[in-house]
């Protein structure tokens, strides 16, 4: 199950086209194994959204795996980051508690957002990976960030073009992660 935001939920794409669709549809090769995906994600969702929308998730889907991809728009919002952090703990232990594998991809924000805001951001992403010690991807938006073409008009969003290369890298590290 992928809990995020716009970025996972395929934001101005045609239905089937984001890279969660296209990780679904290539399980078997992307991730190892023939599994099935769900994705739960939610454009504009912030930390504290995802942390109330958990439990319910949890029990009416029962996933082995949750792979959590929250956290860009607690940033973009300047949302405080020690809120958002003990969200993303308590999610973390909500999964373990439920016997599924807690998996977790970061984000990084605009650089127009300032350094030290930006270096904030990261510090907070990395040391809540760090201190649970979970799977953990720093920049899932990483194979393409640097190509201005695979970005929509906004600069945020990924194009239809982005998604597979998002899928790829995605998958590489989901099938790290549940090889373990």
């Amino acid at each position: 199950m992928v809990v995020g935001d716009s970025l996972s939920a395929g934001y101005r794409l045609d239905p089937g086209r984001s890279w969660v669709d296209i990780l679904a549809n290539n399980a078997k090769r992307l991730v190892g194994t023939d599994v099935q995906v769900l994705n739960a994600s939610i454009s504009g969702e912030t930390t504290t959204g995802g942390l109330s929308r958990l439990p319910g998730l949890l029990d009416r889907h029962q996933p082995n795996s949750v792979l959590i991809l929250l956290g860009a728009n607690d940033g973009l919002r300047g949302l405080p980051l020690d809120t958002m952090q003990d969200n993303l703990k308590s999610m973390f232990a909500m999964v373990e508690a439920s016997g599924a594998q807690v998996l977790y991809a970061g984000i990084e924000l605009p650089r127009n957002y300032g350094g030290p805001f930006t270096r904030a951001f990261r510090s907070a992403q990395d040391s809540v990976a760090r201190e649970t010690g979970i799977s953990y991807l720093p920049f899932f938006l990483e194979p393409v960030a640097l190509d201005g073409s695979l970005f929509q008009d906004d600069g945020l969003h990924p194009t239809a073009d982005a998604q597979p290369i998002i899928a790829e890298y995605v998958g590489r590290f989901l099938y790290e992660s549940m090889s373990r």
